[in-house]
This record gives C-alpha cells, sequence and structure tokens, in this order.
C-alpha cells in the first residue's frame, strides 16, 4: 500500500552534508567538526536538530564527541562513502542466506588478500587468537569472542579498508548465526581447524590456498546453518 511521503527531518540535511564533505576530504580523518554554536549558525537551525545529526553521524561511527573538547572525525573518506551503503544494503530483515551468501563471496577474497599483505607482526596476532582459542575449547569456554577476533584480524589484515567496512557491517548482522553455529556439538573445534588450515596458508603467503581455506570454512559453517532448510546449493 501506498503511504503518505514523510518530511525530511532538519536533522538529515545536516548529517548528508557533514558526511559528503567527509567523503570528498574536506573534513579528513582526526579533524575537529566546528563548534556546536558555529554549525547552529552556519546551518541555520536549532541545538536540537544539530545534537541529533551529530548523534547520527556517531551511530555511523564516522565523528566522535569527547566530553570537554569537542566532536572529532574518525572515519577515512572511503568509510565514509561505505558506511551508509552497508547500512542500506545490509537490513536485519534481509534474509539470513542472502547476507550470508554475500559473505561468501568477500570474506574468500579477504582471506587471499591477507596471504598477499599479512606483516609477521599481524601473523603473529593471529597465531595468539587461534592459541588463545584452543585454550578456550579446552577449558569449555565459549569461543564466540575469539572466533570473532580472528575475522576482525584477518579482514584488517587484507588492508582494504572498503572490504572491511563492508564485511564488519555484514558479521554484525550474522552475529547471531555464528553464535548458532559454535553451539552445534562438533563445530567450535571444526571452527578452529578452518581457521588454523586459513592462517596456514596465510603463513605461506599462499594467496591462492588461502582463498580455498577459507571458501571451504564458510560451505562448513553454511551447511550446518541451513541444513534445516533443506540445504543449501554449493557453488
Amino acid at each position: 500500500m501506498l503511504k503518505a511521503v514523510k518530511r525530511k527531518r532538519v536533522y538529515e540535511d545536516i548529517v548528508n552534508q557533514i558526511r559528503n564533505l567527509i567523503q570528498k576530504g574536506k573534513f579528513k580523518q582526526g579533524d575537529q567538526l566546528p563548534t556546536e554554536r558555529e554549525l547552529v549558525d552556519t546551518f541555520k537551525v536549532s541545538r536540537t536538530s544539530v545534537r541529533e545529526a551529530i548523534r547520527y553521524l556517531e551511530s555511523m561511527k564516522l565523528v566522535e564527541s569527547r566530553q570537554g573538547d569537542g566532536t572529532y572525525v574518525i572515519a577515512s573518506s572511503e568509510e565514509a562513502l561505505v558506511q551508509p551503503l552497508a547500512a542500506t544494503l545490509f537490513l536485519e530483515k534481509d534474509n539470513v542466506m542472502d547476507i550470508f551468501s554475500i559473505r561468501k563471496i568477500i570474506e574468500p577474497q579477504v582471506a587471499q588478500l591477507a596471504a598477499e599483505n599479512a606483516t609477521p607482526s599481524e601473523i603473529n596476532e593471529l597465531e595468539e587468537i587461534l592459541q588463545e582459542q584452543a585454550k578456550d575449547l579446552t577449558s569449555g569456554v565459549n569461543i564466540t569472542k575469539t572466533d570473532s577476533e580472528f575475522h576482525n584480524l584477518l579482514t584488517q589484515t587484507a588492508k582494504n579498508r572498503v572490504l572491511e567496512r563492508l564485511l564488519f557491517a555484514i558479521l554484525d548482522l550474522l552475529a547471531q548465526t555464528r553464535e548458532k553455529y559454535l553451539q552445534v556439538e562438533g563445530r567450535a573445534q571444526k571452527s578452529l581447524k578452518g581457521h588454523q588450515e586459513i592462517l596456514s596458508a596465510i603463513k605461506a603467503h599462499n594467496p591462492v590456498a588461502a582463498r580455498q581455506a577459507m571458501r571451504q570454512h564458510l560451505e562448513e559453517v553454511e551447511d550446518i546453518l541451513f541444513k534445516k532448510k533443506g540445504g543449501v546449493k554449493k557453488a
């Protein structure tokens, strides 16, 4: 059914203007935004509208308000572009299987880039996470935290900020599916093994093997998550 068009809220225009300036590099990462009073005078709006806009920009992780110090840009121009895109593309109401399919497209590429770009210190960090994950398994601790840490650090190791922001948005939406997968008997051990195979390929700086290992890992996760729906057809 068609509905009446809602009038645009004032704060949305402020958000769009500031976000566009970040995208164009006029406001750079680390820059301080004008004061609240200056923004009120510039936009000719109320303090309430300015505060709503700042809160919204904070929720998008584009700026950060520091008590007694002002508001600072914390996103790069690439992040300012991708964050709203990710929020628009991936909504909680979207089909989980469809969102997971996007993960299968992106994460093998991330693993490939990580194998090409990982530094010795990053490889050491990844190893430490998996050592902690193995300890958690032995002591019966839920490995959801270390599972997330591994995938997040792997994404950063790829050194592609656009892919990083896009994948983080997807992983946030799929947080519940990760917990569900890791609660299935034997899957936590299988997950650790998959991570170890991915890391082994990255340590060898073998992009093809890293891509294949990630693909296999995600297909195993997919089979467990969606088997009650008749399974999923593998690519």
